[in-house]
């Protein structure tokens, strides 16, 4: 697995992307907004620790079921109660391992995007624990611009954290890569979060832990899939076909 630390500037976020995030889309805000943006941004720059983290894994895709299926390989345990060592293959002279089978269903979207991949990608973004302990500050201060603009911000960071992760994916491993998707869009279901995270090496990848509600801790976080191989196109999102009538 790959894991990796940010700073704010490997992110290099412009302001006018920050003040789209806070709805203003191509307008520029007024001087006060711009000003408690910048006042922000003093405070929360020196605190920053974004971080991601992804890992490889070879799976099989069915565009009918729209589904994805992969092989987590476990390694034996000690029994907790027996105390007992796991028993060696007397053909290997190794020990034994336990493989699971996880499928996901992503949905027909998603099944399609990803056509073609030699490997899937698994991933987590964060814009990390220290924003969400600054966040947790802002509103004991009550301040509920500041509140609004620091929410705007640390969705824009786990979103460029998430770019500088496809980037690091593309010089690892010299493939294509289809664009990321998520469980809770396109049809793919938020609840397969149960199904993602314990895929992941670690517990708690890029320090992101996983509620009983498939929510995310820290809040800005994404995590997902990305397709990978010789012959993957990265297309536009397909935004047009989304049956969600709130997506934004």
């Amino acid at each position: 697995m790959i894991e990796q630390e940010l700073t704010y500037q490997d992110l290099r976020i412009p302001s006018s992307e920050i003040y789209e995030a806070m709805g203003y889309k191509d307008s520029i805000p007024d001087q006060m907004v711009i000003d408690e943006t910048n006042t922000l941004l003093k405070r929360v720059i020196p605190l920053l620790r974004p971080r991601f983290a992804f890992f490889f894994m070879e799976g099989t895709l069915d565009i009918e079921k729209e589904t994805l299926s992969v092989q987590s390989i476990h390694p034996p345990t000690v029994n907790p109660i027996q105390d007992t060592i796991p028993t060696r293959s007397p053909e290997q002279n190794t020990f034994s391992t336990q493989s699971k089978s996880t499928v996901f269903s992503v949905g027909k979207t998603i099944a399609r995007q990803l056509r073609g991949s030699e490997a899937f990608a698994f991933f987590a973004a964060t814009a990390g624990t220290e924003f969400e302990v600054f966040q947790h500050t802002l509103q004991q201060e009550g301040d509920m611009v500041k509140i609004y603009i620091a929410d705007s911000l640390g969705s824009i960071i786990a979103e460029k954290t998430a770019d500088c992760m496809e980037v690091a994916l593309a010089e690892y491993k010299n493939w294509k890569h289809t664009n990321r998707y998520s469980p809770g869009y396109c049809g793919w279901h938020v609840s397969e979060q149960q199904k993602l995270f314990p895929l992941f090496p670690i517990a708690a990848p890029g320090g992101i832990r996983l509620t009983d509600s498939s929510l995310m801790v820290p809040i800005k976080s994404v995590s997902g899939v990305i397709g990978t191989g010789t012959n993957v196109r990265k297309l536009e999102y397909t935004c047009g076909l989304c049956t969600y009538e709130n997506c934004y």
